[in-house]
C-alpha cells in the first residue's frame, strides 16, 4: 500500500524520509547514501563558501545523484556571503533549497523565480502560515525535541497537527524521531513524512567526528539538553539541543568577557569556546567541549550504521499490513465536504451505503481516530517531559489504522475539536462503527472496519503506555522494531 503522502512526487524519492541539511556532517558521501536507498537528503551548506557548495554539488552529480537540496540559513550567515551562496546554487542549478530561521521574503522569491522549489523549516503554526503566504512549497514543524538549533516551545506531537491545520502545503515533521513507528504516528496526524538529523548523524557516511557518533550511540535522550551557551555565530536567543557536557553544566569558562578561548581547529580553521560548530572528521582538539547535536530521538541510535541500512530499517519498521478496507475504494469520489452524510448516518436507514456515502463516513471516522490520537499522545506519561523522544510505541496501532484509512479511501484530512475526553470519542467510533458495518456488504471492507471495532473495543488502540526506554539502548531500540509485528 502506497503510504499517502505528496513528498516523493515533489522532491523525486521513494520513501518520505528526508535527511536533515546538518551544517557539516550532511555533506555528499551522506546525501548519496540517502538517496540511493529511496530517501532525500539536504546538503548542509551553512555559512559555507559557494566553492565548497560547488564541490559537494558535483561530487552528488558524479556519484549520479541529480534530486537534492541544500540547506542554508540566511540569518546565521553574512549578507555578502549569503548573496555569493545563492548566486552559486543558482547558478548551478540545485533544484530545491531548505531555509530557516528568520523569514527571508524576498530570498523566497529569489530562488521561486530561478525555478527552486523552497522548503522552510518552523517553529510555530504562525510561522509555517507566513513562510507558505511568502512561497514555501513544502513546511518542516520542527518540535523541541529536535537537536540542533531549536526554533519553537512546542512538542512535536502539539505542533504537528496544528501546522497540518494551518496550511495547505505539504508537511514534514521534525524533531525526536527515529523508527518507522514515528513515521507512521506523524503521517497519521497528517504529515508527509519525516525530517531526520540524529538518525543519519551517526551513520556512518556522516561527516561528523567518530568521538561525536560513539556519544550518540552511548546517549538516551535524558542525557540531552536545550541550551543557550553555545551562540558564537548565531544570532542571540537561539537555543540548541545537545548533549550534556562540562559546558552545558557551567564547569567551562572564559577568563574575561572578552577573552576568546579557542579549544579546537578544524582545517586550519580556529574553534572557539561557546561555538556552534560541532566536531567534524577534520576537527582536532577539545572535542567534548565542542557542540555535540543530539535530538530526543538519540534514544533509537543504537550503533553506527550505513545510511542506506537506516532508511531500510525505518522501512520495515513502518510496514503497513493490508487490513482489507480498499475493498472497492478505487469507485470511492473524494467530497469536498466529508461531512454531509453524517446526519443520514444517524438514525434508522435501509439498503446499502453507495462508494461515496462509504468515503464521507470513513472520512469521519479518520477524523475522529486522529483526534483520538492526539489523546493518546497527550496521555502518556512523557507528555510533558523535555527530553523524551516525540512518539511513544503505543501510538503506532492506532496510526496504523489511521493510515490504511486515509490510504485506501482518500478524504480531507481533518480533526476533531478536542473538547470531550478520549473514553466519550472512543464511544463514539464504536457505536458509528457498529451503524455502518452493518450497510455494508459482507466483503473485506466490512471485516476490516469489523476489526478496527473489536479492537477500539477491547482497548487495544488506545493504552497509555510508558516508553520502552530502559538502561540497554539495543534492547529497547529491538522492542520499538519489532513492535509493528
Amino acid at each position: 500500500m502506497a503510504y499517502p503522502s505528496r513528498v516523493p512526487a515533489l522532491l523525486g524519492c521513494r520513501f518520505p524520509i528526508v535527511l536533515a541539511g546538518m551544517g557539516g556532517p550532511a555533506r555528499a558521501e551522506l546525501v548519496a547514501a540517502v538517496s540511493r536507498a529511496g530517501g532525500f537528503g539536504f546538503l548542509g551548506m551553512v555559512r559555507e563558501s559557494p566553492a565548497l557548495i560547488e564541490r559537494e554539488v558535483l561530487a552528488l552529480r558524479s556519484a549520479g545523484i541529480e534530486q537534492f537540496g541544500v540547506n542554508i540559513i540566511p540569518a546565521a550567515t553574512p549578507p555578502g556571503l549569503l548573496d555569493q551562496q545563492v548566486a552559486a546554487i543558482i547558478r548551478l542549478r540545485v533544484p530545491i533549497v531548505a531555509l530557516f530561521w528568520d523569514l527571508d521574503i524576498s530570498l523566497v522569491r529569489r530562488l521561486r523565480e530561478a525555478g527552486i522549489l523552497v522548503v522552510y523549516q518552523v517553529g510555530s503554526v504562525n510561522e509555517a502560515v507566513a513562510v507558505q503566504h511568502a512561497g514555501a512549497d513544502i513546511v518542516i514543524a520542527q518540535g523541541r525535541e529536535a537537536g540542533g538549533h531549536v526554533r519553537g516551545t512546542m512538542r512535536l506531537r502539539e505542533l504537528l497537527p496544528a501546522v497540518v491545520d494551518a496550511v495547505k502545503v505539504p508537511v514534514l515533521a521534525a524533531g525526536g524521531l527515529g523508527t518507522g513507528g514515528d513515521l507512521l504516528t506523524a503521517m497519521a496526524l497528517g504529515a508527509d513524512g519525516i525530517v531526520l538529523g540524529t538518525a543519519f548523524l551517526a551513520a556512518k557516511e556522516s561527516f561528523a567526528h567518530d568521538a561525536h557518533k560513539q556519544r550518540l550511540v552511548a546517549a538516551s535522550g535524558r542525557d540531552t539538553v536545550l541550551t543557550e551557551k553555545f551562540h558564537i555565530n548565531w544570532p542571540q536567543g537561539a537555543p540548541v539541543r545537545v548533549l550534556v557536557s562540562d559546558v552545558t553544566r557551567g564547569l567551562r569558562k572564559p577568563a574575561g568577557p572578552s577573552d576568546g578561548v579557542i579549544i579546537a581547529e578544524d582545517d586550519g580553521r580556529p574553534i572557539e569556546l561557546f561555538s556552534t560548530d560541532s566536531p567534524l572528521r577534520t576537527t582536532t582538539g577539545e572535542l567534548g567541549a565542542m557542540a555535540l547535536y543530539a535530538g530526543t530521538g538519540v534514544d533509537h541510535v543504537t550503533r553506527i550504521l550505513p545510511a542506506a541500512e537506516i532508511v531500510q530499517e525505518l522501512v520495515s519498521e513502518a510496514h503497513l499490513d493490508p487490513i482489507g478496507i480498499e475493498t472497492a475504494s478505487q469507485a470511492a469520489v473524494e467530497l469536498s465536504s466529508p461531512v454531509c452524510y453524517i446526519g443520514q448516518m444517524e438514525g434508522p436507514y435501509l439498503g446499502q451505503l453507495d462508494n461515496s456515502e462509504i468515503a464521507a463516513e470513513i472520512a469521519v471516522l479518520a477524523a475522529q481516530l486522529r483526534t483520538l490520537l492526539r489523546l493518546v499522545l497527550d496521555s502518556t506519561g512523557e507528555a510533558r517531559e523535555d527530553n523524551t523522544p516525540s512518539f511513544p510505541v503505543s501510538a503506532v496501532p492506532l496510526a496504523k489504522w489511521i493510515i490504511n484509512l486515509v490510504s485506501a479511501w482518500p478524504a480531507r484530512r481533518a480533526y476533531q475539536p478536542i473538547d470531550r475526553d478520549a473514553t466519550s470519542i472512543r464511544q463514539d467510533l464504536l457505536d458509528r462503527l457498529g451503524r455502518l458495518v452493518t450497510r455494508l456488504p459482507d466483503n473485506e471492507l466490512r471485516n476490516g472496519l469489523s476489526t478496527l471495532r473489536a479492537a477500539l473495543q477491547a482497548g487495544d488502540l488506545v493504552a497509555a503506555r510508558q516508553s520502552v526506554r530502559t538502561d540497554d539502548k539495543e534492547a529497547a531500540s529491538s522492542f520499538a522494531r519489532n513492535a509493528h509485528a
